[in-house]
């Protein structure tokens, strides 16, 4: 029997949310530009669904899918290179939010409660996606990947968000659909969500990460509103 889970605070002060998986169904662009890789090899293009478990990891868990290799192979790079650019180029061909996102979103924003982003994908892809998808400017915090700044499971970047914030940790809520996700909330000492509606599909079941409740779908985010 799994852990009982601890009750999140109800309208926190802000709620925060892992990008890829979480708030943003990227994998059928990520996929395509895992694929286009795969073609530069002269390989056939795998499904999405192939992809879709390990969209969350980035470049890391495609490439894996992609050609079997780890970083350490002696053609990640490059081939991380690649899809990287093809990626960029076609960043929000199909990317859109989960269904029940938006109006979640509406709700924080008509009940006073920030959201923002934390996620560790690279800053230079995360703020064209927001823009593509009408998001950028409705969030009150943006952090990816960037220099400086330890990925999560580290628990810098919620931490910085909540300095931008003027917030603590304890007043916010981090919404994420990995593992990592959880342990980085953690580490802040931030109450945690996890979003079973995302990429949950490897590793450990979603019922043993430690998250203090699990939301099976978007319009369960509206709970937190009670």
């Amino acid at each position: 029997m799994p852990p009982a889970l601890r009750p999140v605070p109800s309208r926190p002060r802000a709620v925060l949310f892992d990008l890829d998986g979480t708030l943003v169904d990227t994998a059928p662009d990520l996929g395509h530009a895992a694929n286009q890789v795969r073609a530069e090899a002269g390989l056939p293009p795998l499904p999405v669904a192939e992809y879709r478990p390990v969209a969350s990891a980035g470049a890391r868990g495609l490439l894996k899918v992609a050609f079997g290799i780890e970083p350490d192979h002696v053609d990640f790079a490059a081939r991380r290179e690649r899809f990287l650019a093809h990626y960029r180029a076609g960043l929000s061909r199909e990317s859109r939010p989960f269904p029940g996102i938006e109006a979640a979103l509406a709700a924080f924003e008509s009940a006073g409660i920030a959201w923002g982003i934390v996620t560790n994908k690279p800053q230079w892809l995360t703020e064209p996606l927001l823009e593509d998808l009408g998001l950028a400017r409705r969030s009150a915090v943006t952090l990816g990947a960037q220099n400086g700044l330890k990925p999560k499971p580290a628990p810098d970047a919620l931490l910085r968000a909540c300095a931008a914030l003027g917030l603590a940790a304890a007043d916010c809520v981090y919404v994420g659909d990995d593992l990592r996700d959880v342990a980085a909330a953690r580490a802040a000492g931030m109450p945690v969500v996890a979003a079973a509606w995302g990429y949950v599909g490897h590793g450990e079941p979603v019922e043993r990460w430690d998250a203090d409740a699990i939301l099976r779908e978007p319009r369960d985010l509206l709970g937190l509103l009670a």
